[in-house]
């Protein structure tokens, strides 16, 4: 009976001493491994954006206070400061404001440049189009001159001036050319022949 004794009050130590182990594993599990993960997610956080959780703790504990900002107050050097700031502030929005009129006026005068250039494209088309219709009716005259007799060419073509003149003959084929020489006057015939091999 001694030596159940002996076997169950080892027993019963040995269940208290799972017991006690179970109740640190549990504050392990319930408290300790809990608080951690919290720990670690929010200095990941503060991390990310950019929270320096040291100085935040000297803020906070009142640790670290610069004396320096009360020797300023003290002497006056802190409002010389705020003011030469302020000056150079002033002189920052001068700039600023110089700099936004040079940029309008840059503006201004792109707007008027790609206005004169539009208004020259648009003349650049209307002398196309004008070049194209002076040819077209030039290449009519040149095709009726070649339709005309040369005994009727030649008369006309004395006529004009001496550059249009030249001008239709030029364009006309050589034998067309040659009939109207033969229907002009040896002086006629003569000067635009001259003029026709300059």
């Amino acid at each position: 009976m001694v030596k159940r004794n002996k076997s169950s009050k080892s027993m019963e130590k040995a269940i208290d001493d799972s017991k006690g182990i179970s109740k640190v594993k549990m504050f392990f599990y319930w408290f300790i491994i809990p608080f951690l993960f919290t720990l670690f997610i929010l200095l990941l956080v503060a991390q990310l954006t950019n929270i320096n959780v040291f100085e935040k703790a000297k803020e906070f504990t009142g640790a670290g206070q610069p004396q320096v900002v009360t020797d300023d107050i003290k002497t006056g050097r802190l409002e010389k400061k705020v003011v030469s700031l302020q000056a150079e502030i002033q002189e920052r929005e001068a700039q600023i404001d110089k700099l936004q009129t040079e940029l309008d006026n840059s503006s201004k005068s792109n707007e008027s440049l790609l206005i004169e250039q539009q208004r020259l494209l648009d003349e650049i088309e209307n002398l196309k189009r004008e070049q194209t219709s002076s040819k077209k009716e030039y290449s009519s005259i040149v095709s009726t001159f070649e339709k005309m007799s040369a005994k009727t060419a030649a008369p006309v073509l004395t006529k004009m001036s001496d550059a249009e003149a030249l001008r239709i003959l030029s364009s006309l084929k050589p034998d067309t050319v040659a009939q109207i020489f033969e229907k002009m006057t040896p002086e006629s015939a003569a000067k635009y022949t001259e003029l026709m091999s300059k």
